[in-house]
């Protein structure tokens, strides 16, 4: 078996994303506060969704960070998709929010005032969220932190919002049609709506074990077929997961019943060595087994991924 190494600990991350959400949504209420604009609120109250997806996060990257122990043999990385599902079912109450606000807003319409000044400020915290939001993106892919990267592109996801809004109060301001404001509101909250369904999608895909990428698959398959030999070695059985930033890989590998345990175990151990090289952060378990004996080929798994390379190494 290869192990993986120790979950770094990423809460620094966490921390920088709860000090950018509370700036920003400083920033967005006083600009809603100057403005009175709904679409402003809207914008806001997103920024309130980052600050407690923030915190969640947090406790999910702490979680994260512990070594394995007796009781949680696999450890805790799995806690990252839930801060992502977390995080996705709340987009789905900020926008029920902005939703039901804008539609008081149209049937009870009122003036936006000083719209330059708010425009202004929401720039800035735009420009702000889309810093922050690139560098999460960056540091999740690199430490493969399911829970970083979401909350990365949230940042990012508003600040295409708040490019929105403010393109909207630009038009408000040039054709003095007030119900503009209110229309755009809503069309936020439309928008936030599919970023919540791709944050569940990618959360509850995580925690059903669902297969790794299609090409680290294929990486895996193509180091067991560089060690394939007709009639005498052969792998099979081969299933992949992945859990927050570590990859688990099983896979059955048979050698000729007259090579000796040494033998098996030298092979395996310079197949799992090749794998870990290629997908680092990866616990493999491989499962030597006689080629010549029947029983070797019952234990193949319901489900499992198929050594050829084409689309069905999925």
């Amino acid at each position: 078996m290869s192990n993986s190494e120790q979950t770094p600990n990423l809460t620094k991350y966490a921390w920088l994303s709860i000090a950018v959400a509370i700036i920003t949504i400083a920033l967005k209420a006083g600009a809603y506060f100057l403005t009175g604009s709904v679409s402003l609120l809207s914008d806001a109250m997103e920024s309130v969704v980052n600050l407690v997806a923030a915190v969640i996060a947090l406790i999910a990257l702490t979680l994260a960070a512990k070594p394995a122990s007796s009781r949680y043999t696999y450890g805790r990385t799995k806690a990252e998709y839930f801060s992502a599902a977390v995080e996705g079912a709340m987009i789905f109450g900020a926008a029920a929010l902005i939703i039901f606000a804008a539609i008081q807003r149209l049937l009870n319409p009122a003036p936006v005032e000083s719209l330059g000044i708010g425009i202004l400020i929401s720039v800035i915290a735009a420009l702000i969220n889309g810093a922050a939001g690139y560098y999460l993106v960056k540091v999740g892919r690199k430490h493969r932190s399911v829970t970083l990267e979401a909350d990365g592109k949230h940042l990012l996801t508003d600040l295409v919002t708040s490019a929105g809004v403010v393109l909207g109060l630009i038009l408000v301001i040039l054709t003095g049609w007030q119900q503009l404001d209110p229309i755009i509101a809503i069309l936020v909250a439309l928008n936030i709506i599919r970023m919540g369904i791709e944050l569940l999608r990618q959360s509850v895909a995580g925690l059903l074990d669902v297969t790794l990428p299609k090409e680290e698959n294929k990486q895996i398959v193509e180091i067991l077929q560089s060690h394939s030999r007709e009639g005498a070695i052969s792998f099979h059985g081969l299933q992949t997961r992945q859990a927050g930033r570590h990859r688990f890989i099983n896979v059955d590998l048979q050698v000729p019943g007259s090579w000796s345990v040494k033998d098996g175990h030298d092979l395996a151990m310079i197949v799992e060595d090749e794998i870990q090289a290629a997908l680092p952060d990866s616990t493999i378990v491989t499962h030597v087994e006689p080629i010549e004996d029947e029983s070797s080929y019952l234990d193949i798994p319901v489900g499992y991924i198929p050594l050829e390379l084409d689309d069905e190494v999925r």
